[in-house]
């Protein structure tokens, strides 16, 4: 269970799936359980990793839960030795429900095959570019526990016997705990690593002129090298000019692996000439056990996210009204395999969302097939998409709340999956504004001036943002700047469909140049 998902979804997951056990690590935990405990009937035991305190032992107690402490549960274990049952190919390995934003979660079943499929042909992928997992390498875990990507590496690690080091539970600290482990095994997301960079850069530019001079000289020697497709630690200008950001990784380090959402291809490419190994980015989704394609190792190309796995075929769909179609080598990534998930827990409509009667998942993202036969993707179907740093944004949910600020009439909220936060373009009422503005800003303007006026801007954007609290929105879901336009979108001008819904591609594509300048003034 996701920390993040919150009492409801929590309650959905345990009532959905039966479950009678739930393993918390800390006593606040518990406590949102026994809070919604007359909700979760099928709820009998708990097990805690920190020592239990006796109020918490007495709550439980008092609400007919079985408390143990994970010590407890080690001894059972020993006691009471029990026969192996060895799994099936196609038996359930686990319900990964994903974390997106619409709705309730869904309990995506992952099988055994679709689990080792996927971990053996990434195995096939990265060996011939010189990565084979071996006993002596360190994996260090710091994602969500209930993360596809995360598992995958776990299961990739178990299999080939190599350890795994768990992270304090504080990623304030995880730097420190990356030297002391000195992992050679290291998977990111691009938030991380857009901060590693962000880091680099900030102290190079307030370093001296010869320092800069000589990291620019080490980056054009290191591009050089990754052209011919070599990759390596131990040149002169790593040892020099690179040591320190290695040694930060802790100095061992001979894979980097990102997912989860785009990295930029800027940060992508000064990642490969500055670490010293292969930095190779995959791209899938819980329903296609984490991944389906991965960059191979050597490829300098960036903006690419690889060929399909070996273990699975990727076509792409005509989406005809996105002006997205298959002969042009674009369309909706659709994947076949023994990695596709079997469907959704005790959900057979979203199932049938997802797959269709061959057996093809369609994932709602738009895919292009390069000439060098690797897979770019270039946008989103379904109306739901993920900021950099990996967090699910549904914008029709958000644009639900901020209508209700008097001052809107109209909201199209915009993200993109390089960028961290959301802008929104907004029509403010027109039957509102103009009073609103007389009275709160002693402004007697015409729409298109009030709409130009950077005052009303300021009051309109905080007012949203006041509501967006009041609505139970996250941070990463509040918008950090909006443009005002005076006409209402409508039929007549096409930014609506006739049923009155908005026609998000066209917005996107009127409005691009506001976004851009939004986005340019937020960096």
């Amino acid at each position: 269970l996701y920390d993040t998902l919150g009492a409801e979804a929590c309650t959905h997951i345990i009532n959905q799936a039966e479950i009678s056990l739930v393993i918390c690590d800390k006593i606040v935990k518990v406590k949102a359980l026994l809070d919604r405990i007359k909700e979760t009937p099928n709820l009998r035991k708990v097990v805690l990793v920190e020592e239990p305190s006796a109020e918490i032992r007495e709550s439980a107690a008092s609400h007919k839960i079985d408390l143990i402490s994970f010590s407890e549960l080690e001894a059972l274990g020993e006691q009471k030795p029990q026969e192996p049952k060895p799994c099936k190919p196609d038996d359930l390995c686990v319900l990964c429900y994903t974390s997106g934003t619409t709705g309730l979660p869904k309990g995506a079943m992952l099988t055994h095959k679709g689990t080792m499929a996927t971990v053996v042909a990434a195995a096939a992928i990265l060996k011939p570019g010189g990565i084979d997992i071996s006993p002596e390498d360190t994996l260090i875990s710091y994602l969500p526990l209930a993360h596809s990507y995360e598992r995958l590496l776990e299961c990739y690690c178990v299999l080939n016997g190599a350890r795994i080091g768990f992270f304090q539970g504080d990623v304030k600290l995880l730097m420190d705990d990356i030297k002391e482990l000195q992992p050679t095994l290291f998977p990111s997301v691009p938030r991380l690593l857009n901060r590693v960079y962000d880091k680099v850069m900030t102290q190079l530019n307030e370093g001296s002129s010869i320092k800069r001079k000589l990291f620019n000289m080490a980056i054009a020697s290191k591009e050089n090298e990754l052209k011919k497709s070599i990759i390596r630690n131990d040149s002169l200008w790593d040892k020099v000019v690179f040591k320190k950001i290695q040694a930060g990784l802790g100095g061992k380090v001979k894979l980097i692996t990102t997912g989860s959402a785009p990295l930029s291809p800027k940060v992508l490419h000064f990642l490969r000439c500055v670490v010293g190994c292969p930095v190779v980015e995959g791209y899938g989704q819980t329903e296609s056990h984490a991944i389906c394609s991965v960059t191979l190792v050597g490829d300098p190309d960036t903006g690419n996210v690889g060929p399909p796995l070996p273990c699975c075929q990727i076509k792409l769909a005509d989406v005809e009204e996105m002006n997205y179609y298959a002969k042009d080598d674009k369309g909706e990534v659709c994947i076949k395999g023994p990695n596709v998930f079997l469907g959704y827990y005790r959900d057979q409509a979203k199932t049938d969302e997802a797959l269709d009667k061959d057996g093809w998942l369609h994932t709602g993202d738009i895919g292009q097939w390069l000439e060098n036969g690797t897979l770019k993707i270039i946008d989103r179907k379904k109306n739901i998409f993920k900021l950099a740093q990996g967090e699910y944004i549904a914008p029709e949910k958000i644009e639900n709340v901020y209508v209700r600020s008097q001052l809107v009439a109209q909201v199209f909220v915009h993200g993109e999956s390089l960028k961290s936060s959301l802008v929104g373009v907004v029509v403010p009422d027109p039957d509102v504004l103009p009073n609103w503005a007389k009275t709160k800003l002693n402004l007697t303007q015409s729409m298109e001036e009030l709409c130009s006026n950077a005052d009303v801007k300021k009051e309109i954007l905080a007012d949203m943002t006041k509501y967006g609290k009041a609505g139970g929105l996250h941070s990463f879901e509040q918008v950090k700047d909006i443009f005002l336009y005076p006409e209402l979108f409508s039929v007549e001008n096409g930014l609506l469909t006739p049923t009155f819904k908005a026609k998000r591609h066209e917005l996107k594509v009127m409005f691009k140049p506001q976004i851009d300048e939004m986005y340019k003034n937020l960096a």
